[in-house]
């Protein structure tokens, strides 16, 4: 059998990743995310998970984390996965800022700590990275399960130590700042809305604190 031109193509692009596709759940009208949210995770019990969170992949749990911005508890990631990933509530953002604290701990192939926004599902987000091995702050676009740099930007990123971090997304307007600094800015139109969470990578052993979400 003799496939067109088109019909080859698309399959041509189909198996250059793996199969994967662009999910567009979401749109500005179903944009109803309040105006701020915070997560601190020290009402939350140790062990668990905070109330509305959805775990994509990793280790996830609340724990007592000594030094903590906010103490006495964090919401680390201890596992190992190929990117870890998880929301922190089901609220559904257009325009938004999302800013957390972070400490890399360890992690042999990485030391990563990430914000996502525009969550459509497990496998298309937008993701913004800092990773203390590298001493990077770099913006992905994460589609059908595959991963790609919009921008990358160089930062000092000191690993045991609590940072801040914030991506600011305005239309298809995205920046990144590490403890307000901007280090990275990009432009992309696939994801217009969509949910909020965090993100490490590989064998990050990472802690977040302090997790709020407003409109820029």
């Amino acid at each position: 059998m003799k496939l067109g031109g088109i019909a080859l193509v698309v399959l041509v692009a189909l198996a250059a990743c793996g199969g994967g596709r662009t999910n567009v759940k979401y749109d500005p009208a179903a944009v109803n995310g309040p105006a701020q949210a915070r997560w601190d995770f020290d009402r939350d019990p140790v062990g668990g998970l905070p109330p509305g969170v959805t775990t994509y992949s990793g280790s996830w749990a609340v724990r007592a984390e000594a030094g903590t911005p906010s103490a006495p508890n964090a919401l680390c990631q201890t596992g190992t996965a190929t990117l870890p990933a998880l929301t922190i509530s089901d609220a559904v953002y257009a325009d938004v800022a999302v800013t957390a604290t972070f400490k890399a701990i360890s992690g042999k192939e990485d030391q990563a700590a990430g914000l996502i926004v525009r969550v459509q599902d497990k496998e298309n987000f937008y993701i913004l990275r800092a990773n203390a091995l590298e001493n990077n702050v770099n913006l992905y676009r994460y589609v059908g399960g595959k991963r790609d740099v919009i921008k990358e930007g160089k930062a000092t990123v000191p690993s045991g130590q609590w940072q801040e971090l914030r991506l600011v997304v305005r239309g298809n307007h995205l920046q990144g700042f590490i403890n307000e600094q901007l280090v990275v800015e990009g432009t992309d139109d696939t994801f217009m809305a969509g949910k909020v969470g965090l993100w490490t990578k590989a064998d990050s052993e990472t802690c977040f604190d302090d997790v709020e979400v407003r409109l820029p």
